[in-house]
């Protein structure tokens, strides 16, 4: 059986976390997305944590909450484990100033949703290419509430 790799998806829309799946089962079948869409959910995983942990977020810019995807990262930079996650901030515009805003909050890149289900089949190809086969991330073990 392959080895899975955890990719936390981090969006308020279903359609999406639909649409990378599919497109990951056929051109990245290895990636398992953990799908939460909502500021405090992502909180609530990442406190929850025990374990394996994800070894890319996906992180969406509008999370159509008080709280957005920019607090969200402010808040993992601060975690010991989450901290070095690597963070993909996806945005549904190309806009410079929250780029700009999220390379400073710590993003390590900072990309425009897809929009048709080709764009996204390439979009999880080159996730696969960079982040998988040639970036090196860590495999993170987030310790039990105890442990720590």
């Amino acid at each position: 059986m392959a080895v899975k790799h955890l990719i936390l998806l981090i969006d308020d829309e279903q359609e999406i976390a639909d649409v990378l799946n599919r497109a990951a089962s056929s051109v990245f079948p290895e990636a398992e997305f953990m799908h939460v869409t909502s500021f405090a959910e992502a909180v609530s995983y990442l406190t929850g944590l025990a374990g394996r942990g994800p070894r890319l977020i996906l992180l969406d810019r509008d999370l159509q909450s008080g709280l957005d995807g920019l607090d969200f990262l402010a808040l993992l930079r601060q975690h010991p484990q989450g901290r070095l996650v690597p963070v993909i901030m996806l945005s549904a515009s190309r806009n410079e100033q929250v780029a700009q805003k999220a390379y400073e909050q710590g993003a390590n890149a900072f990309t425009t949703k897809p929009f048709s289900y080709a764009d996204w089949k390439a979009y999880v190809q080159q996730l696969r290419a960079y982040w998988f086969q040639t970036a090196t991330i860590p495999r993170l073990h987030f310790p039990k509430k105890s442990d720590s």
